[in-house]
């Protein structure tokens, strides 16, 4: 009985370039829509010149147009306009949220690592219960107990954002602890907070910045979902996730209050995914 064997089939260039050519344009859009939310942060008034606050009362309800490109809600107000002025507010309480889970986690992570015994196992016990809850869940309950508000939402947030970056700085923490050139440091007698700041943090910092943009994605998910429930930004003020909740009950006949903002929500944390895809595969995550 005779065994053919077949050789593996190798992907054409055609194939190559296509992919290749694919994941140019991701990243490209990505990168366009990442430059948008930012300009949209500091500088709305670019965008447009219709007040966010303010409406005309002859314009609600208005379908999408050339004048209102997102249309108009119930009291004449530029949909549009409160979605450019509203990416302030959730941008900056995820920056608030990811910079508390990033500083205070691999703070945790770091120590557990480098230090080990009882204060690993503490800190680690820690991280295991805030895994335990769902980290919506736990933003909702610190929200609930000091009250709505942005910056409220975005210390929830931050405290469920702890867990991963320090799960994720402990096992680089103990990954360098073990290199040679840390243990020659100590052995030379550098002393312990310099082999801390310069072999340990440096060496173990490129996997814990990839994990920015996708903790930020959720941190964005997070805080438009508090204020879709209503514990973000005290109306009038715009906020991604008060829009949404402001159009909840007008779908039947303005569907683009819920829809538009929503296909912008979901395109931002598209866009820090891809992201943070990049950089896992930079860093080899």
């Amino acid at each position: 009985m005779t065994v053919t064997f077949s050789p593996p089939t190798r992907p054409s260039a055609t194939n190559r370039r296509t992919r290749f050519s694919a994941n140019n344009l991701a990243t490209i859009l990505a990168v366009a829509v990442l430059a948008t939310v930012l300009l949209w942060t500091f500088f709305p008034a670019w965008f447009t010149s219709h007040d966010p606050l303010v409406g005309d009362g002859s314009q609600k309800f208005l379908p999408p147009g050339p004048e209102h490109w997102f249309g108009t809600d119930r009291a004449g107000r530029d949909t549009f306009t409160r979605v450019v002025h509203g990416t302030r507010n959730t941008v900056h309480g995820a920056l608030i949220g990811t910079s508390i889970g990033l500083v205070v986690g691999t703070i945790l992570g770091v120590a557990a690592g480098v230090l080990r015994g009882a204060v690993d196992a503490v800190v680690m016990r820690l991280v295991d219960v805030l895994l335990a809850l769902p980290g919506f869940l736990l933003a909702l309950c610190v929200v609930a107990a000091f009250g709505p508000g942005t910056t409220h939402v975005a210390i929830g947030v931050g405290i469920a954002a702890v867990a991963p970056f320090a799960r994720v700085a402990r096992g680089e923490a103990l990954r360098v602890v073990q290199l040679e050139y840390v243990e020659a440091a100590r052995v030379s007698g550098a002393k312990p907070a310099a082999v801390l700041f310069r072999h340990v943090l440096p060496n173990s910092a490129g996997p814990i910045v990839a994990l920015i943009p996708t903790e930020l994605g959720s941190t964005i998910l997070n805080i438009a979902g508090l204020g879709f429930l209503g514990y973000g930004a005290l109306p009038p003020t715009p906020e991604w996730g008060t829009l949404l909740s402001e159009g909840r009950d007008y779908l039947a006949n303005a569907w683009w209050l819920t829809t538009l903002p929503g296909i912008v929500v979901l395109i931002a944390v598209l866009a820090v995914s891809r992201a943070g895809r990049i950089l896992q595969r930079r860093f080899r995550i």
